[in-house]
């Protein structure tokens, strides 16, 4: 399928308000199971966080754009980078509580999973505790799942639903 796809550039300088971002845009517009949303980090004079929405089709596209635009947000068509932070996408919803691997991969448009410091993949039956926060990254042209070992033989997802602020403590 063809995807269209667009970058949004709102300003915004953490992931969470992107990712609220990109949650209430596919809320109002009723953006369906085929879309992709994906934060990009941008360096440079002034570090931000950009975001990309690809739909399956120009008419959705130029309805997304519009509203978009009206919105008073800066709108550019094609993506931003091929790397991108995946926070919408299909199955994304049903990615929920402890799943094996297999029921992750089968779930959702995730394409493999990592964990770190492990060489291969892990074993199909590996659980996962997803902390309801499931957040691939495009590498190589596949959305790809970094995880990380956790208590009792499990996986949890790399990136933490809630991380503590640098410098939190001081």
């Amino acid at each position: 399928m063809t995807r269209y796809a667009l970058t949004v550039d709102p300003g915004v300088r953490d992931l969470r308000a992107a990712d609220h971002l990109l949650q209430e845009v596919a809320a109002e517009l009723a953006l369906t199971d085929g879309v992709f949303g994906c934060t990009h980090l941008v360096r440079g004079d002034r570090p931000r966080v950009a975001l990309s929405l690809a739909v399956p089709s120009e008419p959705l596209l130029r309805t997304v754009k519009e509203r978009l635009t009206d919105r008073g947000h800066e709108v550019q068509n094609g993506l931003p980078d091929p790397v991108g932070r995946a926070v919408l996408y299909p199955g994304a919803a049903a990615l929920t509580g402890t799943l094996t691997v297999t029921e992750l991969l089968s779930r959702s448009a995730i394409d493999r999973v990592t964990v770190l410091g492990v060489h291969g993949p892990p074993a199909p039956g590996t659980l996962l505790v997803t902390r309801d926060h499931v957040r691939p990254q495009w590498e190589g042209g596949e959305l790809v799942l970094t995880a990380m070992p956790a208590a009792g033989g499990a996986l949890v997802p790399f990136e933490v639903p809630e991380p503590t602020p640098c410098c939190a403590d001081h």
